[in-house]
């Protein structure tokens, strides 16, 4: 806990000031540059990486089978569907009446598996859905608990917080510094961040079509 809030990062402040010897006088700035990061990293990836509520609204086209938008999926709260029988009621009604019993749908894969894929909301024959958009609304847990995150995407969190309070304590931020020679001579814009940590989080990019 950091002032009353958990601090939004992947990685624990105090795993960080104890990686890299930091005392007390910079904690500000490490809370900064790690909340930066994750946010940095989140913007990057195109999906949320930490774990936190989600809810998704899901269409019924007659598959029984829907992707759920963030991953790895940790529990599954609830699921509210309009089914058939609510046909004629106008807008779907998610009410007591239309809560899912868990017997009737299943993640794939299993929900807590730590595999960094996206995973799927699976309802079970005969429950009869009916064709309304944004029919079902799925709530459920996803994403990675500070301090326990994949080994490689910990590693590019800690290499992006270094490298920004490395540029904090120069006080160069959006610069590289001097560059001479071969009519380059000057300040020049930095990149957003390292190129080892693009590599780091290549394999956690959302993929789209």
């Amino acid at each position: 806990m950091e002032h009353g809030d958990p601090l939004y990062s992947l990685i624990p402040l105090p795993d960080f000031k104890a990686i890299f010897g930091i005392d007390d006088r910079e904690a500000a700035l490490s809370r900064y540059c790690l909340v930066t990061a994750t946010f940095t990293i989140e913007q990057y990836c195109k999906r949320r990486l930490l774990r936190r509520k989600h809810t998704d609204y899901l269409t019924f086209t007659g598959e029984h089978i829907f992707t759920l938008r963030e991953y790895p999926v940790r529990k599954v709260l609830s699921v509210h569907a309009a089914t058939s029988e609510m046909a004629g009621r106008g807008d779907p009604l998610f009410e007591t009446a239309s809560l899912v019993n868990p017997e009737h749908y299943y993640c794939l894969p299993d929900e807590g598996q730590h595999e960094d894929i996206p995973f799927s909301l699976v309802l079970r024959p005969p429950l009869r859905l009916s064709h309304w958009e944004r029919a079902i609304r799925v709530q459920y847990l996803a994403g990675y608990v500070p301090g326990n995150a994949p080994p490689d995407l910990a590693s590019a969190c800690l290499e992006l917080v270094a490298w920004n309070m490395t540029r904090y304590r120069g006080r160069r931020i959006g610069m590289t510094g001097a560059v001479r020679g071969k009519g380059q001579d000057g300040e020049h814009l930095e990149p957003s961040m390292p190129e080892n940590v693009r590599q780091l989080l290549e394999p956690y990019k959302r993929r789209t079509i």
